[in-house]
């Protein structure tokens, strides 16, 4: 089989408008040589001029193996599941997006040792630019959480520090849908180099996601320009039909997501997956009651992190869920990647 380069990487997927720019590729990479610039024109990773295979004739691909652009996905409305649950933190997270559910699993697993770190994105309080991180203590957890609806940062690049740097080998990972993917592909690949990652991720946590915005367009170019809102106003941020942003003073704002259609990162359109089916937990707000997180059970690993926290009184069950919406919700998702 020929190997693949950054160049075979760069015609199928970043020159395509494709990426989904979740760092899989920075993160893999042996010798460090891509990487990905915040703001304008960072859309796509880029290249620093060197690359094993391209200059030395060494054998590498991982940045192509570990894409999730490259591997057709099947399209699934919410995927196979072993139990739904609608759930909720047993504690107080102030930050929480829904029901607090995904930060009570994470908390229960470090502090029960069962989890080194965890991966996930976090914000700038001030700026609410988020940042990829490798997150070690349930304090840091329970301060950083909610969604981030501005998504530039490369995820996984936070990867490469966790396993290559600090030698972590019981990760937990938190990402959205192309994220899920991209270590689904480190977790099946027989690739030499994607295998230390693989053995590494001890849990795969999917969030629900219908688009990403890029930070400058959404932040700079409509919450600032056209609404008079600066980022650390911002309390929180959520989408349900439209994007809603409320503040601290109280006030709210609302944006049709029509009228967000040019903040949205254009890999995204590609993108058929609304639920992260490849993951050991899914979550999200759609299909449980307010205050309630949608938890789609996947795999024994995730059936036993919950357990965990049900177990610890870190988390408890509140209903039933209703997968029509989240059937709904997917199928547009679906519909709206095969449009040109």
């Amino acid at each position: 089989m020929e190997e693949k380069s950054y160049k075979d990487l760069s015609g199928a997927v970043w020159e395509k408008n494709l990426c989904a720019g979740c760092g899989a590729c920075v993160a893999v990479c042996p010798a460090d040589a891509l990487c990905m610039d915040q703001g304008a024109g960072s859309d796509h990773p880029r290249n620093n001029g060197y690359c094993k295979a391209v200059n030395d004739g060494v054998p590498c691909g991982a940045c192509y193996a570990v894409c999730p652009r490259v591997h057709p996905h099947a399209e699934e409305t919410i995927g196979s599941t072993l139990s739904m649950h609608a759930a909720k933190a047993a504690f107080e997270v102030a930050g929480r997006q829904s029901g607090g559910a995904v930060t009570a699993i994470l908390v229960n697993a470090l502090e029960e040792g069962l989890i080194d770190a965890v991966v996930t994105v976090t914000a700038d309080q001030w700026t609410m630019l988020p940042q990829s991180a490798v997150i070690t203590s349930s304090e840091a957890l329970v301060t950083g959480a909610g969604s981030r609806y501005n998504w530039w940062v490369p995820l996984l690049a936070a990867l490469k520090e966790a396993v290559v740097t600090r030698k972590y080998r019981r990760i937990a990972i938190v990402g959205v849908p192309c994220v899920v993917q991209a270590v689904e592909q480190m977790r099946s690949s027989d690739h030499d180099l994607l295998r230390p990652y693989a053995r590494a991720i001890r849990l795969l946590i999917g969030l629900f996601c219908t688009e990403s915005f890029d930070y400058q367009k959404l932040m700079e170019g409509k919450l600032v320009r056209e609404f008079s809102v600066e980022p650390w106003q911002i309390k929180k941020m959520d989408v349900k039909g439209g994007l809603e942003v409320l503040l601290k003073d109280g006030n709210a704002i609302t944006i049709p997501l029509k009228d967000l259609a040019d903040c949205v990162r254009p890999g995204c359109h590609a993108c058929n997956d609304l639920t992260g089916v490849d993951a050991d937990i899914s979550a999200g707000s759609v299909g449980s009651p307010a205050g309630c997180t949608t938890l789609l059970v996947r795999t024994t690993t995730g059936a036993g992190f919950v357990q965990s926290a049900l177990d610890n009184n870190r988390l408890s069950l509140a209903g039933e869920v209703d997968t029509g919406a989240i059937e709904k919700l997917a199928a547009i998702k679906i519909r709206r990647s095969h449009q040109p």
